[in-house]
């Protein structure tokens, strides 16, 4: 008889934390990384655009957010850590959500995105122009797009993260564009200063 009772009010304290009525709230869960048809990991808050960078880079800024833009690949094992593993991280997660617009471009990929001078280059030739070697790389951009016409490739970006950083140093790499480190130090030398 006392099992009888112990299980329903097991089931009872499940059934009414399904309905808030113990005035307990789970931890929301993490994002999930998804697959898309393309082939690259997306996250549900990273920026859905119409791949104008200088209006995606005046979007964000007045949003009190940084922009950056990610190049994924296809299979590249790197992307698929950095999206199973780095932004699993809640504390990791949280802070590029609530800091950064990321738009998501494929290094192989054929979309027209529209520069920051006006040309209209597909993803791949976008990549090429910038110098994007390998994936995952995240350029990080001024808030402003003042002067960025007349600037050509990487003399754009503040800060970039060619390749995938340990989850530490990752998370880092954010801080210093957050915290303007650009301004005063490399990022190297920035990150032994932090510690």
């Amino acid at each position: 008889m006392k099992r009888e009772v112990l299980l329903l009010s097991r089931r009872c304290a499940i059934a009414a934390m399904g309905l808030g009525l113990l005035g307990l709230h789970a931890t929301p869960a993490a994002a999930k990384a998804k697959l898309g048809e393309d082939g690259l990991y997306q996250m549900d808050w990273y920026l859905e655009s119409f791949l104008d960078l200088s209006e995606d880079l005046a979007a964000a800024t007045a949003k009190s957010k940084r922009f950056a833009v990610m190049w994924g690949l296809k299979g590249c094992p790197a992307c698929k850590r950095m999206h199973e593993v780095h932004l699993m991280d809640p504390a990791v997660e949280a802070y590029i959500r609530d800091n950064f617009e990321v738009l998501h471009l494929n290094h192989v990929g054929a979309r027209t995105v529209t520069d920051f001078d006006g040309r209209k280059l597909g993803e791949k030739a976008l990549g090429e122009a910038y110098g994007i070697r390998f994936t995952p790389t995240i350029q990080f951009f001024p808030e402003q797009t003042t002067g960025l016409a007349a600037l050509s490739g990487q003399a754009r970006e503040v800060a970039r993260m060619p390749g995938l950083l340990d989850p530490a140093a990752f998370l880092a790499m954010f801080r210093y564009v957050r915290e303007k480190g650009y301004e005063t130090a490399p990022f190297p030398d920035w990150l032994k200063k932090q510690v």
